[in-house]
């Protein structure tokens, strides 16, 4: 198990934050990634459009992953609507 930081904006609308909020935990829950912090930093403006978005639910996450778990991460949620763009970093060097 590796320690990340993983960075997710939303679609600013509050259903479609929720939902996306829903996937994203439950495809951690599924994985056995474990959520040691997790901070709403509320909408912001981007600093260009994303998806014909001009602002952004942003949430931030401390995990401790599997590594080969993480590429699968990145395939569901490029496919999920609600979510316009993520980071995954890897806090150990």
């Amino acid at each position: 198990m590796r320690n990340y930081e993983f960075t997710i904006i939303f679609d600013a609308n509050e259903e479609k934050t929720q939902a996306g909020l829903e996937i994203v935990t439950s495809a951690f829950a599924a994985a056995g990634v474990e959520i040691t912090k997790q901070d709403d930093m509320g909408v912001k403006y981007l600093a260009y459009d994303i998806k014909k978005q001009e602002k952004g639910h942003y949430v931030y996450f401390e995990l401790k992953a599997d590594p080969t778990s993480i590429m699968g991460f990145e395939k569901t949620f490029l496919l999920s609507t609600p979510i316009l763009k993520f980071l995954f970093v890897n806090t150990e060097k």
